[in-house]
């Protein structure tokens, strides 16, 4: 049963530099079985970390991180929460920006991500938050209170709202402004 509103693509981001998660603004991207070509999290498989503890570090396994996405309407939830002016998509590493799902998060897994061009993504479940954005808020406000706490606080603040992981389903091309179709598991 297709999702029951109007999403869009407000967003696309790609995270192209080896030595930062941090994510950039393009117009549209084309995904292949392994995400998008060129981003940090590309490819089939990746080392298992932490996230993962069944596994020895590094042992190689299915990547169900291929793309994240997060919500127009989530992001400034974890900006009030934090008190700050804004919490940007590109700040937490994502590479889809969707207005108009402000429940991003609370996508269950197995739900499908459904493009204009037929491009298709599996939602693989919650992006779990971590400090790293944290971090990245914290060097771009210097002048927030406790600035030091703030990797945690995001952690705190972002839980439940830090939006999804999916893995490529049908590749194709995924552009600003294009209309979601959003299809739950039975």
């Amino acid at each position: 049963m297709p999702y029951a509103g109007t999403c869009v693509v407000a967003a696309v981001l790609v995270a192209t530099e080896p030595d930062t998660f941090v994510s950039r603004r393009v117009e549209a991207v084309e995904v292949d079985l392994g995400g998008i070509p060129g981003d940090r999290h590309h490819g089939l498989t990746r080392p298992a970390g932490s996230r993962e503890p069944m596994y020895p570090r590094g042992t190689p396994i299915r990547n169900r991180r291929q793309l994240s996405a997060v919500s127009v309407e989530e992001c400034a939830a974890i900006a009030d929460g934090l008190g700050l002016d804004a919490v940007l998509p590109e700040w937490l590493g994502a590479n889809l920006l969707i207005k108009g799902l402000p429940e991003l998060t609370r996508l269950p897994a197995g739900a499908r991500l459904l493009f204009p061009s037929g491009a298709g993504l599996v939602c693989e479940g919650e992006n779990r938050p971590c400090r790293h954005p944290g971090e990245v808020l914290a060097a771009l406000y210097p002048l927030y209170p406790e600035r030091e706490a703030l990797p945690v606080r995001f952690v705190q603040v972002a839980r439940g709202r830090r939006g999804i992981v999916l893995s490529v389903e049908r590749p194709g091309r995924i552009a600003q402004g294009d209309r979601v179709r959003i299809w739950l598991p039975r």
